[in-house]
Formats: C-alpha cells, sequence, structure tokens
C-alpha cells in the first residue's frame, strides 16, 4: 500500500523522529545506500522508505539481496542467486549456491574483530551475574559443542531445550547450530504433559535441561517436571543438566546412563560396560563447522493453532536468523555495541529471536533469569540501569502488571541509557501505552511497536523509526514485508477491519510444519484461504493517515499474557475430567493480562455441578499446561454452539458470553444456546 498520505507533523503523535534519527538510523543509511536519490524523490529519506518498500514489494529478491550486504552477513560462502520460486511462493528457497551457519556468523567475527568487548551479560533472579566477552563467548559454544558431539549430537540430531533464561541457554543454541542439529525449545513454565506432547512429537533424543531456577524466590524445580515429562517421551534417551542450582541438592535425581552433567561428567551406569569416549574425534568434528545449507533446519518451534495439536514450525539457518536481525537493524535500530534486552523465555519466538538477532548485529546481549517485580516492583528498571541497557523488550500485559506499582519505581532508577522500548506479544491499551511512553521512555524514547509471529520469524508490522509513532498504532510494515490488509477474497480494504496478509516471500518464513504429514495442514493454515497470500489471522485497520491497528486473532486462538494457547489443547484437559462432556475455551478481556481464558463445559447426564468441580476442571488445566494459563472462570453451559455438521462455533460462545453481536448464525444447529451463554456470562 502507499504510505504518502502519512502526516509529517502529526499533533496526535507523541513521539517524532530527531534530525539525527532521520540522518543517522540504521535504516536511514540503508534507504540511501539501496536506492539512487531520484529514487527517493529528492534525497527524502521518509519518501525513500516508501520507495524501498514499493520495490521490495515488486522485487523481494533484490531487497534481501541488499538488505543482507547491509547487515553485512557472514557467508561461509556467498549466494550465486537470492531467491528461488520454482516451488511456488509457499516453497520459496533463498540464498542459492551460498552456505550459512547462523552460530558461526553470529559469534566467530565478533571474536576475531572485539575479543575483549561483552557479548552476553546475565543476571539471576538471585542477584548473581555473569559476563562473556566475545573470545570467551567463542571458547564456550566450542566447548560445548564439543561435548554435545561426545553425546552422540550431530548433523540433523533432534533436541528439546528446556531452561529458563540463562547463559547456557545461549551457548546451547549456539553449540547446536555448530554441529548443524536441530532444535527445539520448551517454554520453563509447561506442565510435564506439555513438555512431552512437544518431545515426542519432534522425536527427540536428547534434552537440555536444568536442576532448577529461581522464581518469586524460591526454586523451581524443572529437573523433577523434566523427569515427569520423560516418563511420556520415550524418544529421548540422554539428558543433559544444567547446574544451576547446584550440585547437592537432594531433592535433583540424576538417572544412571541416561543423565549427564552440562560439564561433561556423566552418572556411571552400573549395567552398562565402562569405557572411555573418545572426544578427540569429538573435538575436531565440532571445530570444524562444514559449509552449511542456508535452507538446512536448525529449529523447531511449536506454536498452537485453533484446532488440533501444537504445529512444529521449521526453521531454518538462513531464515529465521537473517530475518531476526534485519528487523532489530532496521526497525528497532540496534548497532553493534547496543545492548539488547527483552522480557521473555526461550520457548516464545523472542527468545530465539533475541540470541540469533543480537549476536549476528554484534550487540550485547542481555538476559535474565526471573520474575520480573522481585523482589521488588523495580527490579527491571534497576536491570536497565545495572547493565546500561540501549534496547529494551516488554509486552503490554507486563507494563499494565508494573503500573499498578505507580511511577516511584521507574523513577527510583537511572533508565538514561535506554534508546528505544520495543513491545510485542498483543494489542496495547491507551493507558498503559501513555504510561510506558511517559513515565518509563520519559516522553524521550519511541515505543516500537512490533506484530508478526512465530511462523513469520520475526515481525509483519512495526514502526520505523523515521516516521512518527501515534499511541498503540503500527506506522506501517516491516522493511522488506509486502503487509496488506485484505477482505475474504484477497482484496485490499483501507478504513474497514480486514485480514492482515503478506504478498511476497521472505526469509525468515516458516518451511513448513514438522510432521510430513502436517504438509497439507500448513497449506490449508496459511496459504489456501486466499491462494497465494499469506493470511496470518490477526484483524488489523489502516486510518488515513497510515497508522496500523491490529485488533486481536480473528481465528480463535488464544492469547494469555502475549503467549499464544491453542482452545484445543484447554479443551483435551476439561473433557479429560468425568464430570464433562464437552467443552470450549475462548478469549476474554482481562485487564492484566489482556486476554484471559473461560472454559465452558457441558457436563455428563447425572452430573451435580458445583465449585469444587470446576475448580478441579482449572486444576486440569495447570497441571497439563501450567499456571500462566489457568483459567479465568470454568462454568457449566447447556450445549455448545454447533454447526450441523458438529463443529463448535468458539467465536459464537465468545460473542455470546461477552453480550457482542455473534454474526452470522444460520449454520447454527442450535441458536437457542446463544442466550443461555449470554445469561451466564452477562457481557463480563
Amino acid at each position: 500500500m502507499s504510505d504518502r498520505a502519512f502526516a509529517r507533523s502529526d499533533s496526535e503523535a507523541p513521539w517524532r523522529p530527531s534530525p539525527g534519527d532521520l540522518a543517522d538510523s540504521r535504516l536511514a543509511r540503508f534507504v540511501r545506500d539501496a536506492l539512487p536519490g531520484e529514487a527517493r524523490h529528492g534525497g527524502d529519506d521518509r519518501d525513500g522508505l516508501e520507495a524501498l518498500q514499493a520495490r521490495a514489494v515488486g522485487d523481494p529478491a533484490w531487497f534481501w539481496d541488499s538488505a543482507a550486504d547491509d547487515l553485512g552477513l557472514a557467508w561461509q560462502r556467498r549466494p550465486t542467486s537470492t531467491l528461488d520460486l520454482s516451488g511456488g511462493i509457499a516453497r520459496a528457497r533463498w540464498w542459492g549456491g551460498g552456505a550459512f551457519n547462523h552460530a558461526v556468523a553470529a559469534v566467530e567475527p565478533w571474536a576475531a574483530a572485539r575479543p575483549d568487548e561483552v557479548a552476553l551479560d546475565w543476571e539471576g533472579e538471585d542477584g548473581a551475574v555473569r559476563r562473556s566477552t566475545w573470545a570467551e563467548l567463542d571458547r564456550d559454544v566450542r566447548l560445548a559443542a564439543r561435548r554435545l558431539a561426545g553425546l552422540g549430537i550431530g548433523e540433523g540430531s533432534r533436541v528439546g531445550i528446556l531452561l529458563p533464561m540463562l547463559p547456557e541457554t545461549a551457548i546451547a543454541v549456539l553449540a547446536l547450530g555448530r554441529l548443524r542439529a536441530i532444535f527445539t525449545p520448551i517454554f520453563s513454565g509447561y506442565a510435564a504433559p506439555a513438555i512431552a506432547a512437544r518431545l515426542s512429537a519432534f522425536g527427540a533424543t536428547h534434552l537440555i535441561t536444568a536442576d532448577g531456577f529461581y522464581r518469586r524466590g524460591t526454586v523451581v524445580p524443572l529437573k523433577t517436571v523434566a523427569d515427569e515429562a520423560l516418563a511420556l517421551a520415550p524418544t529421548v534417551t540422554t539428558v543433559v543438566v544444567v547446574r544451576r542450582i547446584g550440585a547437592d541438592r537432594a531433592d535433583v535425581t540424576m538417572t544412571a546412563g541416561r543423565d549427564v552433567d552440562w560439564d561433561g561428567a556423566m552418572v556411571p551406569d552400573p549395567a552398562a560396560p565402562t569405557a572411555a569416549a573418545d572426544r578427540s574425534d569429538g573435538d575436531r568434528a565440532a571445530d570444524r563447522v562444514p559449509d552449511t545449507d542456508p535452507e538446512a533446519p536448525y529449529m523447531v518451534i511449536y506454536t498452537s493453532g485453533t484446532t488440533g495439536r501444537p504445529k512444529g514450525t521449521v526453521h531454518v539457518h538462513g531464515g529465521f536468523p537473517i530475518k531476526a536481525a534485519q528487523d532489530l537493524a532496521h526497525t528497532f535500530d540496534l548497532r553493534a555495541g547496543d545492548a539488547l534486552c527483552w522480557f521473555t523465555d526461550l520457548g516464545w519466538m523472542m527468545g530465539p529471536w533475541a540470541i540469533s538477532g543480537a549476536l549476528l548485529l554484534g550487540a550485547r546481549l542481555v538476559m535474565y533469569e526471573g520474575a520480573p517485580d522481585w523482589p521488588d516492583p523495580g527490579r527491571l528498571w534497576s536491570l536497565v540501569a545495572r547493565h546500561r541497557i540501549t534496547h529494551f523488550g516488554v509486552s503490554p500485559t507486563l507494563i499494565r502488571a508494573l503500573r499498578v506499582h505507580g511511577d516511584g519505581p521507574v523513577h527510583d532508577h537511572d533508565l538514561g541509557s535506554l534508546r528505544v522500548l520495543g513491545s510485542t506479544g498483543e494489542p496495547w491499551n491507551p493507558d498503559p501505552w501513555r504510561w510506558a511512553f511517559d513515565v518509563v521512555g520519559g516522553g524521550r524514547l519511541p515505543i516500537v511497536n512490533y506484530s508478526g509471529g512465530t511462523e513469520i520469524g520475526g515481525g509483519i508490522v512495526g514502526c520505523s523509526l523515521l516516521r512518527p509513532i501515534r499511541p498503540t498504532s503500527f506506522n506501517g510494515p516491516c522493511p522488506g514485508l509486502a503487509a496488506d490488509i485484505v477482505d475474504a477474497a484477497g482484496r485490499p480494504v483501507r478504513g474497514t477491519v480486514g485480514e492482515l496478509a503478506i504478498r511476497s516471500p521472505w526469509p525468515g518464513m516458516t518451511r513448513g510444519f514438522w510432521s510430513e504429514s502436517d504438509d497439507e495442514r500448513y497449506l490449508e493454515t496459511y496459504w489456501r484461504r486466499v491462494p497465494g497470500l499469506w493470511i496470518h489471522g490477526d484483524w488489523a485497520t489502516t486510518d488515513a493517515d497510515g497508522y496500523w491497528y491490529i485488533h486481536g486473532r480473528s481465528d480463535d486462538t488464544l492469547k494469555v499474557a502475549g503467549k499464544r494457547v491453542g482452545p484445543a489443547e484447554v479443551e483435551a484437559c476439561a473433557v479429560a475430567h468425568p464430570a464433562v462432556a464437552a467443552a470450549a475455551a475462548i478469549g476474554v478481556p482481562d485487564e492484566l493480562k489482556g486476554e484471559a481464558i473461560v472454559v465452558l463445559c457441558v457436563p455428563r447426564p447425572g452430573v451435580t455441578w458445583d465449585e469444587s468441580v470446576a475448580a478441579e476442571v482449572a486444576g486440569l488445566v495447570v497441571h497439563d499446561l501450567g499456571k500462566p494459563v489457568r483459567p479465568k472462570a470454568v462454568v457449566a453451559v447447556p450445549d455448545l454452539p454447533r454447526t450441523r455438521s458438529g463443529k463448535v462455533m468458539r467465536r459464537i460462545a465468545r460473542a455470546a458470553w461477552l453480550d457482542l453481536d455473534p454474526g452470522d448464525t444460520s449454520a447454527l444447529e442450535n441458536p437457542a444456546v446463544i442466550e443461555a451463554i449470554g445469561r451466564l456470562g452477562g457481557g463480563r
């Protein structure tokens, strides 16, 4: 779409680019380098951005070739071609003839050029701090790769990583990349069944976890949870345990013959013959990183959909990491020597995104292990001050939670190092956005609102630092993304709500779902609703001044505190209770979390429903999926809105509960249930 209508002197935009932003940001320099002056409409970088976007939509190969040069990517072998569409847009392939290993490119060039500068900063909830220079990070990654190779991990091996944000978390990701293994990151707050489901679906043979970690001053027994999961995931034969809490804890059980300390000490198996591992071959293999096909998978990250099991999105060396670095460079203006901290977990895409993106750009990565308000609500602001963070990423839910403590915890700390506040995960409310801008940012920092997804490898829309920013808005597509808003037929719509879509391929897109049997599911999910367009599943609008707004999911996926949860997973927990015949999980507005879960349950005949049954159903959800997704309410309903084919219409159930217009109900077999659910919900 054209952004020529974008307001240059926007009285409703509290942040506007300074002359320095317009002259010296990474994006401004990229525009000048990529386009000749006449293509920039006389040299204005804001008009130049429009021209850049227009050319990127029409010629994605040109854009991404130019972007890769601007990022200074450390190719093992330069590509001879950029984009191959011979298999169609859904099967786009990148960097033909080239070789690229994300782990090598993220560390080795910086270790050679700036060995003594700090690359990785970590702080634990208990106050522990660890720092690694580029040279030390390079050493630690190589050492970890040697040890993991000695455990039989190599090209194509499948490894689960169930870790909080520790230095070893980043090191493990990079070491597995050097070995050309494939990892799946797992949210450290999941309960055992959810962990087991992902390990089994992935076919993992190895798991890297920790003995425990700190959360609100207490120890989370992660190894115990992992052991419970492993009883349900028989493909895992080797477990590597990071000693975060302490090697002598009696409550941490190490299974002989299966469990290995991160430092390489195998627990002896009395039934196994003793033999010294030949470490020399592993050492040599780990230190020689063969040329890596940019299309080689390096990560499978699971994301929940509206129906069925979680989807394992496949990402490749030359995809997700490059998209992460490009977004950080051209949307967030992250530069070598800056310091990025995103409050996240490895199991959320922003964890791998921050690791790859920051390190590929030579920025310092700051990681934090614990709760955001422990031991006091100023913890994150003190983290910013201590580590001189320049780019700090949060979610609207986190800001809503910290805002209730007032301005004092923010003002108690020097946040002068900050240049950019980042935000993702869910739509903003105006008041929390304004508090973040005025109080946290002191009225001087841009809030880079950023929305995309696990399947995207980063953002679809964001906030360019070459344009003004209005509260809760995005001021355009992320550079290089051919974003659009379309109706059901794929026609562009303006001034009304439509589906967020993408018209051209990009390197960060998932290469499909992990299971070969899911190939049709991948195409049906994204590419077949409107042939030739990626339909993302978000409602969006633009206004007359060129600002974009996201209005939530157009499918039924739940987003609790910015994390996606498939309703089918919640419903499976509910119907496991002997009192429940059927269930529907819906998302409702929540002041703190943005969205909370309500579970509508149809009791089995003869069941007496009471508060104790509801509590038991909620407990099953927590047991299988973890505390973060505890339902806000579990209620009995006479039936669920169903089509004649038996499909449950969650959209209509949600509208009835919230007393909203349910839209077209002509396909319902039992329309009277709408009124019954509405009486129970009462619009809450």
